[in-house]
Order: structure tokens, then C-alpha cells, then sequence
């Protein structure tokens, strides 16, 4: 988000993140240490869970980050657990929300309530393996690569438009945990680099299609798994 002064210089401002979070929060930290070490333009606002023992509401406390914690069992419709989700993002004036490890499926109302304004981070290339356990999947179908994508929250399950992607080799002998972990690591990359994409005003919507504006394209050569031995 950018701001012009009076005297014509263009200015980045920090905009105000609000972070679901279900689990550790590791995707969490490596946001918190972004902002940290000034490669991330942006401040977390509060950091909300629904699970009431989550590690991830300690590490916020750790920074001074308002932690609050909604247990979705306490509330008798989804609606109505999303209602109070909602308020509370909307009295830190939250402009943009993060979903780090979330593990609850938002309804149409709560994304209404922040048209293009949530982006997940999800444990593969969508739009392969959605929703649940998607490393299993990938193991499962005997994939080569898997990754992960961090996009916008639409109103499908990990439907949204992709902002960026990395991409990770599944070896033969991977166990769903060994490939969790190596993924994790990508996780922790491409969430700060989506967040500071956000801010800077990079991404474009044109014609229904997410573009990013940004200047430089990718050297990196086509990547083989196995590697290739003729060619």
C-alpha cells in the first residue's frame, strides 16, 4: 500500500494484518521475523485462534501481539462463530487477513466480509491435493513434485487465485512427516514474499486473472525429479 505526501514522494505504508492460526504458528513466526528484520512492510494487528492452547498464540505474546482466542465449539452455528470472528478482526482495523495453519473451512459470509482480502497458505501446487491432508495425497499418487501455493480465499476450498507457488521434489523413500517438513520450509518463504507482493500493490486482478506487476522474470531452468541422465 503506498501513500503519496504534499510533496509528491511516494511513500510505502504499513498495512494492519490480522493472523488465524490453529496450530504451532510457525508460519506465524516466520511473518513475525520478516517484519522483525524490515523485509516485510506490514504489522500484525491481533493474532486470533480457534483452538485455546494453540503454541501460536504464545509466540505472539512473546512480541507483543494481541493474541485472543474463539473457540469455535462455544458458538452454536458456523455463522455465528464467523460473526465474532469478523467483529474481532474489524476492531483492529484489520486490512488484511492471513490464514497461517487456519483449520476451518470460512463460509461465503465471512469471506464477504473481506472481499479479496484473506490469502491461506496451503501444503501444495493447487490445484492439486486440496483441502485436507494434501502431502498424503501427493504420496498417495505417486507425484514427483509437490510444493506449496499461497492464494486468495474465495469460496471454493483452495480455489483462489494463486500468488505464488514453490515447488518441492517428493523422493521415494518420503514419509508423509519427511515431506511435511521439507515443504513447511518453503511455507515459511513464500507467506512473507505473498504478504510484501500485497503491500506493495503488486498483485493485479485483470480480466478475472491475478497478475503480478512486478519488473524481472524467473532464470531458474526447467527442474528434473529423478534428474535427467540422457538428455
Amino acid at each position: 500500500m503506498n501513500l503519496t505526501t504534499s510533496s509528491g514522494i511516494l511513500m510505502k505504508t504499513k498495512i494492519k494484518i490480522g493472523i488465524l492460526v490453529s496450530g504451532s504458528g510457525s508460519n506465524l513466526q516466520s511473518i513475525i521475523d520478516n517484519i522483525e528484520k524490515g523485509k516485510l512492510t506490514a504489522s500484525i494487528s491481533v493474532v486470533v485462534s480457534n483452538i485455546e492452547d494453540a503454541f501460536a498464540l504464545e509466540r505472539a505474546r512473546k512480541h507483543n501481539i494481541p493474541s485472543i482466542a474463539i473457540n469455535h465449539r462455544d458458538f452454536s452455528t458456523r455463522e455465528d462463530f464467523e460473526a465474532e470472528l469478523a467483529a474481532v478482526l474489524k476492531s483492529f482495523h484489520v486490512d488484511l487477513v492471513v490464514l497461517a495453519g487456519f483449520m476451518r473451512v470460512l463460509s461465503p459470509y465471512f469471506i464477504k466480509s473481506f472481499p479479496r482480502r484473506i490469502i491461506n497458505i496451503h501444503p501444495a501446487l493447487l490445484p492439486s491435493f486440496p483441502g485436507v491432508h494434501a502431502q498424503r495425497q501427493a504420496l498417495d499418487y505417486g507425484v514427483k513434485f509437490t510444493g506449496c501455493s499461497v492464494h486468495f480465499v474465495d469460496e471454493g476450498v483452495d480455489t483462489g487465485p494463486i500468488i505464488i507457488q514453490a515447488a518441492v521434489p517428493v523422493h521415494d523413500d518420503d514419509s508423509e512427516s519427511s515431506l511435511s517438513e521439507r515443504i513447511l520450509l518453503e511455507e515459511h518463504r513464500i507467506l512473507p514474499e505473498a504478504i510484501e507482493l500485497y503491500v506493495s500493490g503488486s498483485l493485479i486482478f485483470t480480466d478475472g486473472r491475478l497478475r503480478i506487476n512486478r519488473s524481472g522474470k524467473s532464470d531458474v531452468p526447467a527442474t528434473h525429479n529423478p534428474p535427467l541422465q540422457i538428455f
